[in-house]
């Protein structure tokens, strides 16, 4: 089968968290023998951002990073029709413009053949409820939630025909313990600033924990305005800007523990969801310490594959233990790659994807699912 994933980009993951996930998940389709295409707004402010503080070689090396993934930038003029023409799964992200959303709607209803889902991984359906309301979802055969609780947010709200879970993970291709490389360094955060959606977090449970044990740390991430790169600096960490996806396992390993750190609307508005990168980073078989949220779908096994802190007086205790403790460390770590492993790698979401269309696709999808198991 064709599918299509409408994202703000591919290319560029430049404060945008939703590429990690789709390229993971892309690729594991074209491996099962499908096909798969992006399609990005040629001014996505992701695309011109990483271009304007890294500049064009950080793009230029997606190619290099992943060579099977496709995707296509389009303008007012882009034929959408035709794009689609042969489409058997459009999925179409949160951040799409509304007018585009509601233009690849009528596509599906008058007589478009492919199944249409829209896909909403952010929490403007609680922060910003009215930007989703708005939108045209008549058009969709169901929502593809990263959370139950989103997925019950829009089934309360009406707002499109019939909602399913699908999380996030951890492409386990790319994101894996890397077994040769000795730490030398004791804390790493990849994270972006989040403009004051954690701020206060940031600085109890990363800044203040970091200065007081004197950490040998690393923070990467983009959006950090100068009094934060202040407090970094004052607490001793080193600021390494944005990095490359296809990077990030090996600054996994060249430390001795991580942290998550969730935006506050997700904890107070949408708990049960964490961020992508708690999946990639149990994925490398780093220890993880958590700032506070509400596992309420039981995704891990919290106290095994990972540690809650609740304070940080607490925050600052578990990195002692954590780093003092080797036997423990190798535990946690261990029993975090796990649980990725046996459930949250993006082959587990494609195969929840195809179940979904299985039982909720168009005629032709369901056809091609059920012609490929008779077939194996």
């Amino acid at each position: 089968m064709k599918f299509v994933f409408y994202t703000h980009s591919l290319v560029s993951d430049w404060n945008h968290g939703n590429a990690h996930f789709l390229r993971g998940v892309m690729r594991e389709l074209i491996r099962y023998g499908h096909k798969a295409m992006a399609l990005e707004p040629a001014d996505a402010w992701s695309r011109r951002n990483l271009l304007a503080s890294i500049g064009p070689a950080a793009v230029e090396r997606f190619a290099d990073d992943f060579p099977d993934l496709t995707s296509r930038q389009y303008d007012a003029r882009f034929d959408h029709e035709a794009a689609l023409d042969d489409a058997d799964v459009v999925i179409v992200h949160e951040w799409t413009d509304p007018t585009l959303v509601a233009r690849v709607g009528r596509m599906r209803k008058q007589g478009g053949e492919f199944t249409l889902f829209f896909h909403d991984t952010h929490h403007r359906a609680v922060s910003s409820q009215g930007d989703i309301a708005r939108l045209d979802l008549s058009g969709c055969d169901g929502v593809l939630a990263f959370g139950e609780t989103l997925r019950q947010r829009y089934l309360r709200a009406g707002w499109g025909r019939q909602a399913f879970t699908w999380h996030e993970a951890a492409d386990d291709r790319l994101f894996r313990p890397q077994p040769d490389i000795v730490p030398t360094r004791d804390l790493i955060w990849i994270g972006n600033w989040g403009d004051d959606e954690r701020t206060a977090e940031i600085g109890e449970y990363l800044i203040g924990p970091a200065r007081a044990l004197r950490l040998r740390g690393t923070v990467r991430g983009v959006r950090y305005p100068e009094s934060a790169l202040a407090q970094l600096r004052h607490a001793g960490l080193d600021y390494g800007g944005w990095i490359a996806n296809a990077d990030v396992p090996r600054a996994f390993a060249r430390h001795r523990v991580t942290m998550h750190i969730p935006r506050r609307p997700y904890v107070a508005g949408l708990p049960g969801i964490p961020t992508i990168r708690m999946f990639e980073a149990l994925a490398c078989g780093i220890p993880l310490i958590s700032a506070p949220w509400e596992d309420t779908e039981e995704l891990f096994r919290p106290g095994r594959d990972f540690l809650f802190a609740h304070s940080g007086a607490e925050m600052t205790q578990l990195l002692r233990e954590v780093l003092e403790d080797e036997a423990q460390a190798t535990s946690l770590a261990a029993s975090g790659l796990e649980t990725i492993r046996s459930r949250h790698t993006c082959r587990h979401r494609v195969d929840e994807l195809m179940a979904i269309l299985a039982n909720h696709g168009t005629a032709r999808v369901r056809d091609a699912i059920a012609a490929r198991e008779a077939a194996q």
